[in-house]
């Protein structure tokens, strides 16, 4: 149903009512907490919770399928992968939104939520609020996707674009929340999202009863919280495996630590992980039954999403590749001859994107390759290179040519080129060719 903006509502066109200075000195403090996350009595999760709210969403949340991959004979591991980003809104967030949003008694629900998030618990709210009749306003991130924004508009959201990474627009969302008598849902540490997200955990168990590991995304860890309760309730041997980016590391600190700790946040391919400080409901459920917390670099994560979309027929943003980066990069050899599910947790990446993702992808793998060749500039000599290169089966994606920064001779030019070969074996083969046949050869980025 279509719900229509109250004048009283925080949307976008009552921004101004919050004067700068005053939201400001709300958002100075870390005085402006969630009232469901309490550092000091944090809520660890039960299997109860996780059943309770299973038999609550059934209705409202799609069964994913969790099928085995051809990667399996590549890595010597039965890998099936749970596709979480066949939810309706493209994300695993569907299960624990909708449970928040159903145990509402009526006047919360009346009154409305709020939220902050970079996309896919943005998009999760807006879709099963407008399914439940309940507004929602979502504060999302000067960084969060055009496409994201966009899409929780057309489900009917007051959409508030405010804060240079998600934790400016937690302390915004909560502000407002408690001025506007809204319930802020924290997306990775509410209680209840926590169990609406554990109901993944179930539905592997059903569909993979003998698996011996299960590889998760870790970003606030909510995710990985309810899942590991689910799974270890029913499988305790079942190993439990985090992975994040080694560019928004916050569970990794936390467990260092012992606790949740702020921890900086770089630009990432998988920026549905990037959050600051994992919340602490999700740590006290998760730190006890997790076995291995993993990180993973950046590069990885882009072959992780070119090497779904061309095996698998899966487009999956990077948050929801991480699991795969870690068996790519070797990082889980004690899996081998194992049965692991991996969650693909998302498929909300941005499109104008993904083709830089794609390419990445390709440059690790060793399939597009750039290089500098000094030849003749005497007629025929570029000619006699691109023929050359054409012979070993390479394809020229773009070339170019300089002569007055060369040091040699002035009848010399240097071509600079980016190839695509068919795999790494072949670009060596390229590289080693084109040593023999040339004098002058540069090789990988410092070409350009």
């Amino acid at each position: 149903m279509n719900r229509k903006k109250t004048n009283d509502s925080p949307g976008v066109g009552n921004e101004s009512k919050h004067s700068p200075d005053k939201v400001a000195r709300k958002e100075q403090s870390v005085a402006v907490l969630d009232e469901f996350c309490n550092p000091d009595n944090p809520k660890i999760i039960t299997f109860q919770d996780v059943s309770a709210a299973s038999y609550k969403i059934k209705d409202g949340i799609q069964k994913t399928p969790c099928t085995k991959s051809q990667m399996s004979q590549v890595f010597n591991m039965d890998i099936f992968f749970k596709k979480e980003f066949l939810q309706f809104t493209g994300s695993f967030k569907e299960r624990g939104a909708r449970y928040t949003l159903m145990m509402l008694i009526p006047e919360k629900q009346k009154n409305g939520v709020i939220a902050a998030s970079a996309g896919n618990h943005a998009l999760a709210l807006s879709y099963h609020g407008q399914e439940l009749g309940i507004r929602i306003t979502v504060v999302m991130p000067v960084i969060a996707p055009l496409m994201k924004i966009q899409s929780c508009k057309k489900y009917g959201a007051n959409v508030i674009i405010k804060g240079a990474h998600l934790e400016e627009s937690r302390n915004h969302a909560i502000a407002l929340g408690k001025e506007h008598g809204l319930i802020y849902i924290n997306g990775y540490d509410h209680p209840h999202i926590l169990a609406g997200q554990g109901t993944m955990g179930l539905e592997i168990v059903e569909q993979v009863p003998n698996l011996d590991a299960c590889i998760i995304p870790v970003g606030g860890g909510g995710l990985l919280a309810g899942t590991a309760v689910a799974i270890k309730n029913l499988k305790p041997n079942v190993k439990i495996i985090g992975v994040e980016s080694v560019r928004c590391a916050s569970f990794t600190e936390a467990m260092e630590n012992g606790k949740p700790t702020f921890t900086p946040v770089q630009s990432s391919l998988a920026d549905g992980l990037a959050v600051a400080t994992v919340g602490v409901n999700s740590f006290a459920t998760a730190k006890p039954l997790i076995d291995k917390i993993l990180t993973v670099k950046e590069e990885s994560i882009a072959l992780s999403i070119l090497r779904l979309i061309e095996l698998e027929k899966a487009v999956v943003e990077g948050a929801g590749a991480v699991g795969l980066a870690a068996v790519l990069e070797g990082l889980l050899p004690e899996l081998e001859g194992k049965k692991v599910v991996i969650a693909l947790c998302g498929g909300n990446i941005d499109t104008t994107a993904l083709g830089r993702v794609i390419e990445r992808g390709l440059a690790v793998d060793g399939r597009l390759v750039r290089f500098g060749v000094t030849v003749s500039d005497r007629p025929g000599g570029i000619a006699d290179l691109t023929r050359f290169i054409a012979d070993l089966g390479v394809s020229i994606k773009d070339i170019f040519h300089e002569r007055a920064w060369l040091k040699s001779d002035v009848y010399s030019v240097q071509v600079k080129c980016v190839v695509e070969t068919r795999d790494s074996e072949h670009a060596e083969e390229l590289k080693k060719k084109l040593t023999e046949k040339y004098s002058q050869v540069e090789w990988g980025s410092k070409v350009f």
